[in-house]
């Protein structure tokens, strides 16, 4: 789901591993000493785990809930350190930060009220064998690696968590090394509730996830950018390990000529900006009936002065910061080159260094060889299309990766459904943006380019299980 993990470095048209700009022969010898003990403990918990998984793959829904349960427990007594965290790494406001709690708690009371059901084997018919039994049964996959993103990297860290533990694995577990302070919180955490032969987590940049993933391991869970998920799917294969890959995409916008254009464009507005548009649901390509462009642009200027402004100034504490330096420069960078190449910045397109601060930008006239036209932007970056006919927007989307999300604005429920038939993506919500994560009921994840395997309560279990078939005879 979206940059993540490893995303601070160039590969160089390398995809077998993941590189880093230093060498490991130019780092000090403290350094030196220190990844080694790390590597050390990693291979020797690797070897605990591989015979501890077996452990795990018998235990009962209590005891897997009794330690869902103080994973729970010990996150509510952090939220303040929590808040903290993500106000350093990210400048995330109170709210926001509390949010990336709440689907923990979320997933872990779903598993307290399901998880006997869902460990429960099913019987299946054994045609044609009659007279004989057949069940199919869900079994752990074993020692599950996880990778969590800097971009929600407490949320997506310990939600991935909960299904992985849920369905009776062992866990590897790398916070992301782009957001320092979250990833000091999340060791401190997953050391007070867990074993390590249960769950250990590592600390460490790119050479101890290359590390990581040359070990033997039974699944990985990855959530970040398709180019590294790539390299996952390489790492993957060695060992014909399961993957799971949370990625991204650009997801596409269609607003239909029966939309409320008020509540469509404010609605659009808000949810590009949020964490400074660094989320991997958030819309970016919005596609308006020509004749209600100029309209449309005007709501969205207006929403970013009431949310985003102060006096005419931006607010840097309303929409948190870029990441890094190189990921602002990145963001602002597809800016500058697409007004280079004949993009009309109608409002926005400046930044502020020192806050790592991207004014809410709205572009239109952005020409394909741009380079924002193949790239997620991961940045407050609305690209505004406009159409005669709606199949101009259906082939333009049809035409690119599969997405993680698709927005449809429309009071028309045959137009929604037209759309739905003439296009694919991970998910979908009519009417709003990014609420289809939120009901966990349904599989979240994406298709093909935006993602491989999908999670959220059962489908998490079923995600991080094994259906095992026997036939009794």
């Amino acid at each position: 789901m979206c940059l993540g993990t490893f995303d601070n470095i160039d590969f160089k048209g390398k995809p077998q591993r993941l590189y880093t700009q230093n060498p490991f022969h130019q780092i000090d010898q403290s350094a030196r000493k220190y990844m080694n003990q790390v590597s050390d403990r990693l291979h020797h918990v690797f070897k605990i785990q591989s015979q501890h998984k077996w452990v795990n793959k018998v235990s009962t829904a209590e005891q897997r809930i009794e330690k869902l349960l103080k994973l729970k427990a010990v996150v509510q007594s952090r939220e303040d350190d929590v808040v903290q965290a993500l106000h350093a790494d990210l400048r995330k406001d109170a709210e926001g930060a509390r949010s990336e709690a709440t689907p923990i708690y979320g997933e872990v009371d779903q598993a307290l009220a399901e998880l006997s059901n869902w460990m429960t084997p099913i019987e299946a018919d054994p045609t044609p064998f009659i007279g004989n039994r057949a069940k199919i049964m869900p079994e752990s996959r074993g020692v599950v690696l996880l990778f969590s993103p800097w971009n929600y990297p407490f949320a997506l860290l310990f939600q991935p968590l909960v299904s992985i533990i849920a369905a009776g694995n062992c866990a590897l577990v790398k916070p992301n090394e782009l957001a320092p302070h979250v990833s000091k919180l999340a060791a401190e955490i997953i050391n007070e509730v867990f074993d390590e032969k249960d769950v250990a987590v590592f600390e460490g940049g790119i050479d101890l996830a290359n590390e990581m993933l040359d070990l033997p391991i039974d699944h990985i869970f990855f959530t970040g950018s398709p180019a590294v998920g790539k390299i996952i799917m390489t790492a993957a294969a060695k060992h014909l390990a399961s993957i799971t890959l949370e990625l991204g995409g650009k997801n596409p916008v269609i607003v239909d000529r029966t939309a409320d254009l008020q509540t469509s464009a404010a609605t659009i507005a808000a949810f590009r900006n949020i964490n400074n548009g660094q989320v991997c649901l958030c819309p970016e390509n919005v596609w308006v009936p020509e004749e209600m462009a100029e309209e449309f642009m005007a709501i969205v200027q207006g929403t970013f002065q009431a949310m985003f402004y102060t006096d005419g100034k931006l607010n840097p504490d309303t929409n948190g910061k870029i990441i890094d330096e190189r990921n602002y420069q990145r963001v602002k960078g597809y800016i500058d080159d697409a007004r280079e190449k004949g993009a009309t910045v109608i409002c926005g397109g400046e930044g502020d260094p020192e806050l790592r601060s991207i004014h809410p930008t709205i572009m239109t006239n952005v020409p394909e060889n741009a380079t924002i036209m193949s790239e997620e932007t991961f940045g407050p970056i609305l690209n505004i299309f406009t159409y005669k006919e709606v199949d101009e927007a259906i082939t333009h989307i049809q035409q690119q990766p599969k997405p993680l999300a698709l927005y449809i604005f429309t009071n028309d429920d045959d137009f929604s459904e037209m759309i739905l038939s003439k296009t694919s993506s991970g998910g979908v919500t009519v009417n709003n943006c990014l609420m289809h994560v939120a009901v966990p009921g349904m599989p979240f994840g994406g298709v093909n380019s935006s993602g491989i395997g999908a999670y959220h309560g059962i489908y998490g279990f079923k995600e991080l299980s094994h259906q095992r078939s026997i036939l009794f005879m």
